[in-house]
């Protein structure tokens, strides 16, 4: 309507009235891009101006009346309504550059990842491969594949990934390690195959160590990123699946001698993830000989995770949690929907699960749903109840595994917290598994992956044990 306002009246005012709708255009666009953001400017811009608007009002009934045939003053002090309409036109194209410097970096996805014609229905087998131009630890070479999988219900599905092997001949067929990556998002375009950093020496650990061993690694990114599907985030069966498929399909790759032996390695949502692998294994995938499980800061019972966080809502990236497992949830179980969010967070749902964490816009998402949960809570009901609660409760991996299992807890981790891990782990020597547990102390989430973290080379002399077959360590009394 400003715009509008061009056509008639003073100079001076058109200007205005040209200056303001130019900063509601861009407020407008901001708002389509970023709706759960808009939820939080849109009450304090609608409140500042209602505020406005009302001392406006005071000032016109104060004011004393303009005789008969006077020149009508001006709403206000030209100075005053200048100096308000630059402030609020800077505001706006800040808040429009900002926005779009936070849209940028986002994954484009390619032709790679699209689904053959014909879909083979046995999982594990290679449909397509190139090289991979990302960038590596030293030593190593890598290819990005594309290969069939089984989704939670049973239904073939697709899934990509990344398999590098040692640059130079080691003279014996390639041991495999099977990684497992952590929380990145849920969307498609979130695939870490999609970026430089698949594998990589940031955010995963003793990656120095594969050329050194003469060891190869297959990343999965699971089915649903990269590829189309749904993304079983924290749902055991797609995750293990998506993992083990993974290394039927590096086997398939041309030129490459890799040995039968693989061991799992997976991190946060990835230790899930290598858990579950391990566990199906014997049943799922038998030509698969996994020789080893570890299992770093792993995500390894979402339902007490999930009263961990119902907990304390409020805590930075808690609602992004809760966001990425009821989208995933509601797409993969029939008795999950997004009904069991609460009205005032659908948005910050939708759009929490439209983003990956490496974008910068996820900052928006978790700073709104900070301010959203300071308010209400995002699901309507406690999430260790009803539906969500027993889906959950199926997603903890009981065992047993065949293969030796080893657990890995930073003792300052402020995602995993370490009560989580102790309860987890003393309920499966109760049952009578035998595991190897180490805590490190003052490690975070993280941290544990540092360079400098111990847990780099307990690691490595951990996976070369079990690939000489010798016995681990039981650390249940």
């Amino acid at each position: 309507m400003r715009l509008l306002d061009l056509r008639r009246g003073p100079t001076a005012d058109r200007a205005l009235s040209s200056v303001f709708g130019l900063s509601e255009i861009a407020f407008g666009v901001v708002a389509l891009a970023w709706p759960d953001a808009t939820l939080l400017v849109v009450a304090f811009l609608f409140g500042m101006r209602t505020a406005a608007f009302g001392l406006s009002l005071l000032w016109r009934g104060v004011a004393r009346r303009t005789p008969s045939g006077a020149r009508r003053p001006s709403r206000g002090p030209a100075a005053v309504r200048w100096t308000a309409a630059g402030v609020v036109l800077l505001v706006a194209g800040t808040t429009l550059a900002v926005s779009h410097e936070l849209r940028q970096g986002i994954p484009v996805l390619d032709g790679f990842y699209d689904a053959p014609d014909a879909l083979p229905d046995e999982p594990g087998q290679l449909l397509r491969v190139e090289p991979y131009r990302g960038d590596l630890p030293p030593g190593l070479e890598a290819h990005r594949i594309l290969y069939t999988t089984t989704a939670d219900d049973g239904v073939p599905a697709l899934a990509s990934g990344v398999v590098a092997v040692p640059a130079e001949p080691t003279g014996r067929p390639v041991p495999l390690i099977a990684w497992a990556h952590g929380t990145v998002g849920v969307a498609r375009a979130c695939a870490p195959s999609l970026g430089r950093d698949a594998i990589s020496t940031e955010g995963m650990p003793a990656m120095d160590t594969l050329a050194r061993n003469g060891w190869g690694m297959v990343a999965t990114d699971y089915t649903g990123q990269g590829t189309e599907g749904d993304f079983p985030y924290l749902i055991g069966q797609g995750e293990g699946r998506s993992v083990l498929d993974a290394v039927r399909a590096a086997h398939q790759v041309a030129d490459l001698d890799l040995s039968r032996e693989t061991v799992i390695w997976g991190h946060s949502q990835g230790g899930h993830a290598a858990l579950w692998a391990g566990q199906l294994a014997p049943t799922y995938a038998p030509d698969v000989a996994v020789v080893g499980i570890a299992a770093l800061s792993a995500a390894s019972d979402p339902l007490t995770l999930a009263q961990i966080v119902t907990a304390h809502p409020g805590a930075l990236g808690a609602s992004l949690g809760i966001s990425f497992v009821v989208a995933a949830y509601s797409r993969w179980y029939p008795d999950i929907s997004l009904d069991d969010v609460t009205p005032a967070a659908r948005t910050l749902v939708r759009e929490a699960a439209a983003r990956c964490t490496s974008e910068p816009g996820s900052l928006v998402t978790v700073l709104t749903g900070v301010a959203v949960s300071a308010d209400t809570p995002i699901l309507r009901t406690d999430p260790t109840t009803g539906a969500i609660g027993r889906r959950l409760r199926e997603n903890v991996a009981p065992g047993p595994w065949e293969a030796p299992l080893f657990l890995a807890q930073g003792g300052a981790d402020e995602v995993i917290v370490p009560r989580l891990q102790d309860d987890y782990v003393s309920r499966l020597c109760a049952a009578g598994h035998p595991l190897l547990y180490t805590r490190y102390p003052d490690r975070s989430h993280m941290g544990v992956l540092e360079p400098d973290s111990p847990l780099n080379a307990d690691l490595e002399q951990w996976t070369r044990e079990r690939l000489a077959g010798l016995p681990q360590a039981n650390s249940c009394p």
